[in-house]
């Protein structure tokens, strides 16, 4: 083989290589990413309480929320509405709550007066029917003691087309009393919460983060055995945190 045709050869194999392993680099970043958005959801759904997603939460569409002095929503849904209700909902009162699930009734009185923006929220949310056969995704059973609802997706990562915040009410000494209703949230994120909600069936210490604590804005007042029902059967899979083994399903939610 003449020079010249050695020198192009070993060109045409430099070039492939080069050209290999600008391959192996691309797909080499493509799977960090996926690594690195799979990471995320871990987190997001394992996380619970301090990482509710808001994925799902991105003002796509354009729509305000509008309610009445009396506390009827319009035909605005949570799908359309990129903005929460207004505290004024809450009409800066107490309002009860009856939850109608597939292991028992649970009550709920609201405190619109020292949480407006959550109650407002919520009472919006129950009038729309949004919480209606939605799956109580999550339970834990060490460290804190809860059974998360509210997320019409069973995911974790689920909500309403918006979200809000700042924190309202939340415990000074960071412990949360059994029979507290509380929101869950993005970890450090204190205008993160949108739909999703815990029940304390027993006292528990959740440390405060950057954000602050978590917006308290009711109380259980009947059925509280009925969340420790299930939680005494465990977390399916013998974990400490997923999935309660007895299915617990919101079958509607009545406020006034």
């Amino acid at each position: 083989m003449s020079p010249n045709k050695r020198e192009r050869e070993y060109a045409r194999r430099r070039h492939e290589q080069w050209m290999e392993r600008q391959r192996a680099a691309r797909t080499h970043r493509r799977r960090a990413r996926i690594a690195a958005i799979a990471a995320v959801g871990v987190l997001v759904i394992s996380g619970g309480i301090v990482a509710v997603s808001q994925a799902d939460h991105k003002n796509t569409a354009a729509g305000t929320p509008s309610t009445s002095a009396s506390g009827s929503p319009t035909a605005t849904t949570p799908s359309t509405a990129s903005t929460p209700p207004s505290p004024s909902l809450a009409q800066a009162r107490a309002w009860t709550a009856n939850l109608t699930t597939s292991v028992g009734a649970i009550g709920v009185t609201l405190d619109g007066k020292a949480a407006p923006q959550a109650v407002a929220s919520f009472v919006y949310l129950a009038k729309l029917g949004f919480f209606n056969n939605t799956n109580c995704h999550r339970l834990t059973t060490s460290g804190i003691f809860v059974l998360q609802c509210g997320d019409p997706t069973g995911t974790g990562t689920g909500g309403p087309n918006y979200h809000f915040g700042p924190i309202e009410n939340a415990p000074a000494n960071n412990v949360y009393p059994a029979g507290t209703v509380a929101m869950a949230r993005v970890g450090n994120n204190a205008k993160s919460q949108g739909s999703q909600f815990f029940i304390i069936y027993k006292a528990s210490t959740i440390p405060a983060d950057t954000a602050g604590g978590y917006t308290v804005f009711g109380h259980v007042t009947s059925g509280l055995d009925v969340v420790t029902t299930v939680a005494k059967s465990g977390v399916s899979g013998g974990q400490a945190s997923g999935q309660p083994s007895i299915p617990v399903t919101i079958k509607g939610v009545a406020v006034k």
